[in-house]
């Protein structure tokens, strides 16, 4: 079903399901033998939202050979980079976990847009005083937070969940809840921007960057299909037929001319920088695969930093 002004969703349904989809990725590739990520949590919750394609995802029941999204072992690479990207991210902002970085910002309040079923508040080594905040719709911060209660989960950090829709005033839910802009931040909008139209994709910038204080940082997707986003959205929703989905992605994403966000973060005193796919990787020690390269053109990550 096309996406509509003002529509909503669980975590088995239109856009929700696709953070069901992720996490079982997630829940795939922590299973591996030597496991190329750990997210404990990831099959769990999976199994908790019971869609039938997802289990079969998380259990490794959808193996194609070869395919580049389909094929087990691609699928675990694929999550590993993406995953490990924002970690990272969170480490270096932070200083927390196993960073390395010698100009990690040390910063202590961190938000999660879209947060979906991401467990990063619970599984992160945060460093002592840090503050999470998740955002999303209510229905999916109320399901998340209850089962992992349920299964005994705590979180490492001090975590403040913001029931709201991002195309809603969630700028004052965020500051009802605690959250300080006048000290600097790491943001992350993982998986969020396809699904957002250009005009909303500038206003949540907007908002970030007027929520921001100097030193605050933001992680998200590089988009960048070489013109091809369409010959793009036709791949990756025959992929997600191929696993069993009944929801059409191109029901889902948005893929209309909008400005990228390096260009808008720049333009705006934002000192930006770009992984592309090939390089994230290369950086993990795998081969990124011709078929995504066909269609992903110089999409990556992006980060970006408030001088």
């Amino acid at each position: 079903m096309p996406r509509t002004e003002g529509d909503t969703w669980d975590l088995a349904s239109s856009v929700g399901s696709t953070a069901t989809g992720v996490a079982a990725s997630r829940a795939l590739a922590s299973k591996q033998p030597d496991p190329l990520i750990n997210d404990p949590y990831a099959d769990p919750l999976v199994k908790a939202v019971g869609l039938e394609h997802c289990n079969r995802r998380a259990d490794g029941e959808m193996h194609v050979e070869g395919h580049p999204m389909l094929d087990n072992r691609r699928a675990c690479e694929q999550i590993a980079v993406r995953t490990r990207f924002f970690d990272d991210f969170f480490a270096a902002a932070t200083g927390g976990g196993n960073s390395t970085d010698a100009c990690a910002a040390g910063i202590r309040q961190a938000v999660i847009l879209a947060s979906g079923l991401d467990t990063r508040a619970y599984r992160l080594d945060w460093p002592a005083g840090t503050v999470v905040f998740e955002v999303d719709q209510p229905e999916v911060i109320e399901f998340k937070t209850r089962t992992l209660a349920d299964l005994g989960a705590s979180p490492a950090a001090e975590l403040r969940t913001v029931g709201i829709d991002l195309r809603d005033d969630w700028p004052t839910a965020l500051r009802d809840s605690g959250f300080d802009p006048g000290v600097p931040t790491a943001w992350i909008a993982e998986g969020l921007l396809i699904y957002l139209p250009p005009e909303a994709q500038d206003r949540l910038f907007d908002n970030i960057i007027e929520l921001s204080a100097p030193g605050s940082r933001i992680a998200t997707e590089n988009m960048d299909f070489g013109g091809s986003a369409e010959a793009w959205l036709d791949r990756v929703s025959e992929w997600s037929k191929r696993v069993g989905s009944d929801i059409d992605l191109r029901d889902l994403f948005y893929t209309g001319e909008r400005t990228p966000a390096g260009a808008y973060l720049a333009a705006r005193g934002w000192e930006t920088a770009v992984r592309t796919s090939a390089q994230a990787y290369a950086a993990n020690g795998f081969e990124y695969p011709e078929e995504l390269a066909a269609v992903a053109a110089d999409s990556g990550y992006l980060t970006a930093i408030l001088k």
